[in-house]
């Protein structure tokens, strides 16, 4: 299928890309996934914080992050600032899974990359982050 609209082909990539992904062993969902690399990349993070970069609700990741918790890939600790909130942080356990889900990002980038030049990739890359920067101007993330 064809389209010049940019969204329709930004959003089926998406789709397609977390199809791909889905075909891997790792026994988890894209959205775990997901949720566990944010956690990596922004230890002690708070999980309404998290639910935002996610784009989901605090609930849905709520349920989320109880699995994740429950696999001892990720703990819940009290924060010492404010004694409602809890940080979000790596367990031992994730690190070999982390290293698994980067393998396969890679080799879904790569699947979706072939054909196109290193040139290319990189104005994809540099118009992307310009396209990110520009919608993200107004937001905290």
């Amino acid at each position: 299928m064809q389209t010049n609209n940019i969204g329709f082909l930004l959003t089926d990539i998406i789709r397609l890309m977390r199809r791909e992904y889905s075909k891997s062993d790792l026994c988890m969902t894209p959205m775990q996934a997901r949720a566990l690399v944010y956690v990596s990349r922004y230890e002690g993070v708070k999980q309404v914080q998290l639910a935002e970069m996610l784009d989901i609700q605090p609930i849905t990741l709520a349920r989320l992050i109880d699995q994740l918790a429950e696999d001892c890939l990720i703990e819940r600790c009290p924060d010492p600032k404010d004694r409602r909130a809890y940080g979000l942080y790596l367990m031992e356990k994730s690190t070999p899974l982390l290293e698994k889900i980067d393998i396969e990002v890679k080799r879904v980038h790569e699947k979706a990359l072939q054909g196109l030049s290193e040139e290319q990739v990189a104005a994809l890359r540099d118009a992307l982050a310009v396209m990110h920067i520009n919608l993200s101007a107004d937001s905290s993330l």
